[in-house]
């Protein structure tokens, strides 16, 4: 595929940010302390980066799913930490609200989401309840008036420490079995009954953090309510949808900053008299990396394509995620080994790249799930 003129400017401009805004400063930092960082969050909003998938009229750019996939790309190419601070209103934060919410939800949450004033993050997960969404146990019971009780326990949900909202999935009708009876609301972060869990130390993705979401009798007026009651599930697997084309273009970017890493240290060093690059053993191992990484991009840009084409994308979606999830760990693996010792070390940037890359294959559904995906509607 290639980009047009409206696309490439748009490519340029995320890529001058990340390689100015992302310090080799800040991103040490986030490392060492792992807290969210305010200030580069703020500068994200300033540029629209956050609201580049929202709708004008709800205060975003009103930007295509390609623009999307460009900008968490090229952020992904430098961070793949802070590609997930504007990935994420553009996707799960904001997504179910474009898809299922009603004009009066749209106008009251998506214009601070859009414009970094709030934050918003999506609640699906729970301890007994990964890649089998449809094992969800939270419940929430209605009263009289409309409004429900929310009760149980969300896990690994990225950004609840910092989230102002939180898009959460609760069984509404516990008759129905499996993924049935579900519903999605969005819930108020500070709301009485509503507590967090301790921070993850995670392998990688540091300068992000995540924690359970505890829910104890928390009391959500009855237009908390997004979508129509019991039809949560349906909205939860067409937002993830969108989300893996972000989670594909994150492997994207990190599979090309581990390949540049590469090439830039090949010529470097040296042994036995010449630049490792001479050599056939490296020179090949580089090939595949590039050659891996340039079929990730043209299944993510497709996706993003049949996206904005109004096509049924789930399976371009599936595809372009399992793909692009497994070429960013096996370029990451090969950048760390042309590096040899030094590729081990925490100075070097592919240290970091290897630790990151090993969460795309296992959030916003694991490679596993994507081979069901596809194989499901290959088998239909």
């Amino acid at each position: 595929m290639i980009l047009d003129q409206k696309h490439l400017r748009f490519q340029k401009l995320c890529r001058q940010f990340a390689e100015t805004e992302f310090t080799k400063e800040l991103l040490d930092k986030l490392e060492e302390t792992g807290d969210f960082d305010w200030d580069i969050f703020k500068k994200m909003s300033k540029y629209g980066f956050c609201g580049v998938k929202i709708p004008k009229e709800y205060g975003g750019a009103g930007g295509d799913y390609l623009s999307y996939a460009i900008l968490v790309e090229e952020f992904a190419r430098v961070s793949p930490v802070l590609s997930i601070y504007a990935n994420t209103s553009n996707s799960l934060g904001g997504g179910p609200l474009m898809l299922a919410g009603t004009e009066e939800q749209k106008q009251k949450y998506l214009p601070p989401v859009a414009k970094g004033d709030e934050i918003m993050v999506f609640a699906l997960t729970e301890p007994g309840a990964g890649s089998d969404a449809g094992g969800t146990t939270t419940r929430a019971e209605e009263q009289e008036d409309g409004s429900f009780i929310l009760n149980g326990r969300k896990t690994f949900i990225s950004g609840a420490p910092m989230a102002d909202y939180c898009i959460v999935f609760a069984k509404t009708d516990p008759s129905q079995k499996g993924s049935r009876g579900i519903s999605m609301f969005v819930l108020d972060m500070h709301l009485p009954g509503v507590s967090l869990g301790k921070p993850e130390n995670k392998m990688g993705i540091k300068g992000y953090p995540t924690c359970d979401v505890i829910m104890e009798d928390v009391h959500v007026p009855k237009d908390a309510l997004v979508g129509k009651k019991d039809k949560g599930f349906g909205y939860a697997m067409q937002t993830l949808d969108g989300g893996r084309l972000g989670m594909a273009a994150q492997g994207v970017g990190i599979a090309q900053g581990c390949l540049e890493e590469a090439v830039k240290y090949a010529k470097e060093r040296k042994q036995f008299g010449r630049p490792i690059a001479n050599f056939q053993a490296i020179s090949f191992m580089l090939a595949d990396m590039a050659t891996e990484t340039e079929a990730a991009r043209q299944l993510v840009y497709h996706a993003a394509e049949l996206k904005d084409a109004g096509k049924d994308a789930g399976m371009a979606c599936s595809m372009a995620k399992y793909f692009a999830a497994e070429a960013a760990n096996h370029v990451a693996y090969k950048a760390v080994q042309i590096h040899g010792g030094y590729g081990y070390i925490s100075e070097y940037k592919v240290e970091r790249f290897y630790r990151d890359a090993r969460i795309v294959p296992i959030y916003e559904g694991t490679s596993q799930v994507q081979q069901m995906v596809i194989s499901g509607m290959l088998l239909k």
